[in-house]
């Protein structure tokens, strides 16, 4: 029904039905995505966290039942690499401050060991590592090749990790340097020639300094041009709340247009709540993503602690779905449908075209 074979398993004949339902006063085509009568959330969750800081997660076969209710077929399995110590009753770590956040392996291996077990065929999700530790790299290779021993050619992204992440600055967080960034070589190497996408949680700023952080950015972009590189947020933070849009366009435009591999995360609500909500900086954004369709990617930075539930869940991919009611027909395609996730990760699904 769908225009690849492929996507219409991942999506499945239920959304299908629902999704390509016919206009009442006209007929398009069966293989095309009517938006006036489908959703306009995202079929791809690129961004999600399956498991928590700390404290008991949402279970698995329940967290793949919200996916499901809300039309997500197509999600990144993230873990928490920063993770609060075992002992902790933290579940959140802006609760504890003073409370090493610390990089694990430990959630990879919990979200390998859920994927293996359960082996779910929709929605498809991408398993990806989460534990590196960027300001000591020397031992990223090596936990590599366990998750290789261990998981075999189930670990396809690697992120979100922390380039530098302000909000974990008072739970010991250790931000990668300029130095440290010349030290990631053989574990870009690796991503590299897999063609495995690095997410990149970098902070652009703060509201006292807005850009500080930005030449870590630049140094990785200059060092690695030829690995896949997301960056998370588009650089924004609770921290960055008054930085005029057209400012932030402006930065960020500069690189997209300077390194044709990077790729722009507009995953959390904070984005929305600081910026996408007001109508005047909501029309900058959506000519940005307009004028570069195939630079961005969903999600919704779902952190799946136990204390949530599905009405949550729902609510954030509707709130960072929101800004897709504007996008234009391309835009939509490419980042609502998913056809840049699927680019990235070089698989052969194609979203539909739009009626």
């Amino acid at each position: 029904m769908l225009r690849n074979a492929a996507l219409t398993t991942a999506f499945g004949a239920a959304l299908a039905v629902t999704l390509l339902a016919p206009a009442a006063d006209a007929a398009p085509s069966p293989d095309c995505f009517d938006r006036h009568k489908s959703p306009y959330t995202s079929v791809v969750d690129s961004h999600l966290h399956f498991q928590p800081f700390g404290g008991p997660a949402v279970p698995f076969p329940e967290m793949l039942g919200y996916l499901d209710k809300t039309g997500v077929r197509y999600a990144n399995m993230y873990g928490i690499g920063q993770t609060l110590p075992a002992a902790s009753t933290c579940t959140y770590y802006l609760n504890c401050p003073g409370t090493p956040v610390t990089p694990s392996l430990r959630n990879d291996f919990v979200n390998a060991a859920n994927y293996a077990a359960f082996k779910p065929k929709t929605p498809r999700l991408t398993l990806s590592m989460t534990f590196p530790d960027l300001a000591n790299p020397e031992g990223i290779v090596d936990r590599i090749k366990l998750l290789d021993q261990e998981y075999p050619g189930m670990f396809t992204w690697m992120g979100e990790v922390n380039l530098i992440k302000q909000a974990l600055l008072p739970n010991k967080h250790d931000p990668a340097d300029m130095k440290d960034i010349g030290r990631w070589a053989p574990f870009m190497k690796i991503l590299r020639e897999r063609s495995i996408p690095l997410t990149l949680h970098s902070d652009l700023g703060s509201d006292a300094e807005p850009t500080k952080y930005l030449p870590l950015m630049r140094e990785v972009l200059r060092r690695y041009p030829n690995n896949k590189i997301v960056w998370a947020h588009m650089g924004l933070s609770k921290e960055l709340k008054t930085m005029p849009a057209e400012q932030h366009i402006e930065t960020v435009e500069q690189l997209v247009e300077a390194h044709p591999n990077l790729t722009l995360d507009i995953s959390w609500r904070v984005l929305y709540d600081q910026y996408f909500k007001d109508p005047a900086n909501r029309k900058l954004y959506v000519e940005f993503f307009n004028r570069h369709p195939t630079r961005v990617i969903p999600g919704t930075d779902f952190v799946a602690s136990r204390d949530k539930n599905f009405e949550v869940y729902k609510e954030e991919l509707e709130i960072t779905s929101d800004v897709n009611k504007d996008l234009d027909d391309e835009a939509f395609r490419d980042i609502a449908l998913g056809q840049n996730y699927f680019r990235l990760l070089s698989i052969k699904d194609e979203a539909p075209e739009i009626c």
